[in-house]
């Protein structure tokens, strides 16, 4: 990330402290003007030079020349303002200590909406905490705690948990591996008929097909797809049970990909890859290397040590031909579902297996990019596809009525997507959060976990 620099923070006319302007009968809030900046409000593709964008409160108000006379002012200096990125698949901590670093990390790295996938009782209140900014961090959804063969034990269990959390207020259902085929049935028809989303891993006794049938909104990880590339999938076991079905690469047949392409787009289900994990998994011989990159500073040593386990454990459980291919084919699969209008949406998994919050949304743009989507395409992918996907035009791109969720960069993202990277400040909910302020709190967790 590139230096805050010049930017400089000033507060125009008489407002010199605090937030709110004194002495009228209702609180309101002083603006914010960002002035001098280029704009990709990614409801188009392109650059809206030289502009200034207000925001009042946690709302972007205007963009134009307009520059309202009592506003505090952060002049870009031609810098680039895009939208808050969403991470769609994150793990929010149990540890409440742990878990504000990991809010910081998220915001740190331009990260303003996270969909919470290892749902618990607590996150309904921490989801409007992180609302009302009570407590810092992104903008939150989260699914309940997970379905799993673990947590089901019957049919009937499956309908009665679906029905408390949609009653709770959960925001969607999270399938995770175990289910029996008449679980995952009666989930899929209960969370139909409560009209509440269910997604996740696909259940080994259902397949990629009978899934995305029943209704299932979502596949985490490319989860099904290479056991559903490969013909006589019965005959390879084994390599069906590796991290979704890797060990299958040398038996897919690629000819298949534009049928299962044709059966996801007909669900209208959408995809969360997850492709930083899988590569994880894919070098898990290279887990030294990976265990010295610079991020891990902001890692509690136990997760650390837990990360070195999971891989090193792994490093020779498939050639490295094996991984090459089924990295390959992914690929293909994202850029296939991708151009046939299939919902492709950033996730990496974080904080997981060598994935650090933050740190893994950027890669996952650029393995995106790598993958064969533009630079444009990948920041759809985190910004406005996420929002559509939830149905919200309250978030996810820059123009007025949406939240005052907002990342400064150094260098344009749509020239090089690992541009994304020279974040420069962060807005959430309209609390600005300067370079200065986000190194301070990256160095106090680097701190805590030397």
């Amino acid at each position: 990330m590139s230096s805050l620099g010049g930017i400089r923070v000033a507060v125009v006319a008489a407002v010199l402290t605090g937030t709110f302007l004194p002495g009228v009968a209702e609180e309101v809030p002083v603006p914010v003007a960002f002035t001098n900046v280029n704009v990709i409000s990614m409801l188009e593709e392109g650059v809206q030079p030289d502009q200034v964008v207000v925001v009042r409160g946690d709302t972007i108000a205007s963009i134009g020349s307009e520059l309202p006379p009592n506003a505090r002012i952060i002049d870009g200096q031609g810098r680039f303002l895009i939208p808050g990125l969403a991470e769609m698949l994150a793990n929010v901590p149990d540890d409440p200590d742990y878990r504000d670093d990991v809010f910081f990390l998220w915001l740190a790295h331009g990260v303003t909406f996270v969909r919470g996938m290892l749902g618990h009782p607590s996150h309904l209140q921490l989801r409007q905490q992180l609302l009302s900014g009570e407590v810092l961090g992104p903008r939150l959804l989260t699914a309940g705690p997970a379905f799993s063969g673990r947590t089901i034990s019957g049919p009937s269990s499956s309908a009665s948990m679906a029905r408390r959390q949609k009653k709770a207020g959960y925001d969607f259902l999270k399938i995770h591996p175990g289910l029996s085929r008449d679980e995952f049935d009666i989930l899929a028809f209960t969370a139909n008929d409560v009209d509440i989303p269910f997604g996740g891993h696909i259940t080994e006794r259902m397949g990629l097909a009978e899934s995305l049938e029943a209704g299932q909104r979502w596949i985490d990880h490319l989860d099904g797809y290479m056991q559903a590339l490969v013909p006589d999938i019965a005959d390879y076991p084994r390599e069906a049970a590796s991290p979704f079905g890797m060990d299958l690469a040398p038996y897919v047949d690629r000819s298949l990909i534009e049928g299962v392409v044709a059966q996801t787009v007909e669900s209208g289900a959408a995809v969360v890859p997850t492709e930083t994990l899988l590569e994880n998994f894919a070098n898990a011989a290279r887990w030294q290397e990976m265990a010295r990159r610079e991020q891990f500073r902001y890692v509690p040593q136990e997760l650390r040590e837990s990360y070195v386990r999971s891989l090193s454990g792994a490093a020779e459980a498939r050639g490295a031909n094996v991984a090459a291919q089924a990295l390959t084919i992914r690929k293909a699969l994202i850029k296939a579902l991708h151009d046939a209008g299939v919902p492709v949406l950033l996730g990496s998994d974080s904080p997981q297996v060598f994935n650090v919050p933050g740190f893994s949304a950027h890669r996952e743009l650029e393995s995106m990019v790598v993958a064969g989507l533009t630079p444009f395409e990948a920041l759809a992918a985190a910004t406005t596809a996420p929002a559509a996907f939830f149905g919200s035009e309250e978030w996810g791109a820059i123009e007025p009525g949406r939240a005052a969720d907002l990342v400064l960069l150094g260098t344009n993202p749509l020239d090089d997507i690992k541009n994304t990277r020279t974040i420069e400040g962060v807005m959430v909910r309209g609390r600005w959060l300067d370079r200065a302020e986000l190194d301070a709190g990256l160095a106090a967790i680097e701190a805590k976990y030397r």
